[in-house]
């Protein structure tokens, strides 16, 4: 996303756009890739209220969100897409309120990763974590990424 600070996030952020919806893909690699045709589309506010209810001291990853919609909504895979740019959404929506704030920073990318497309960056979301007690690593030369240590041992479960 760019310009991030000229858009309203929250009214994005309920928008439905006709979702939620189960749709049927045809594409074989998909299939084959993601275990089945029935692709899942949560609105945006969906990712917004998992998001809120990570509490302080755990982290979950989008591709936990995205399992745990597909199991509850009876279809084989979430949208991957969506899914990352819904994320985005809430965390940006979160940072333009002054109330009811998204806890955002706890969401992480596969593997325990920080998210750069978040507000203020993995600079920010560092500075979060670490204020919650996480241990935050880095990885890479070149291309530096930041991941939560241990990631596995402080993931929230979502029910």
């Amino acid at each position: 996303m760019a310009n991030e600070e000229k858009k309203d996030f929250n009214a994005m952020l309920h928008q439905d756009k006709g979702m939620p919806k189960i749709q049927t893909v045809t594409d074989e690699a998909t299939i084959k890739k993601y275990g089945g045709d029935r692709m899942y589309f949560a609105p945006p506010v969906t990712y917004d209220a998992i998001m809120k209810s990570v509490p302080e001291g755990k982290v979950l990853t989008v591709g936990a969100i995205r399992d745990y919609l597909a199991k509850k909504n009876g279809a084989d895979f979430t949208d991957p897409i969506t899914a990352g740019i819904f994320v985005s959404i809430a965390a940006w929506a979160s940072h333009q309120r002054t109330e009811d704030k998204t806890p955002y920073w706890r969401t992480l990318k596969a593997g325990g990763e920080l998210n750069p497309k978040y507000p203020g960056g993995v600079t920010d979301q560092k500075e979060k974590l670490e204020a919650e007690g996480h241990r935050i690593i880095q990885k890479g030369r070149k291309n530096i990424r930041y991941y939560v240590a241990d990631y596995e041992k402080v993931l929230f479960e979502l029910e």
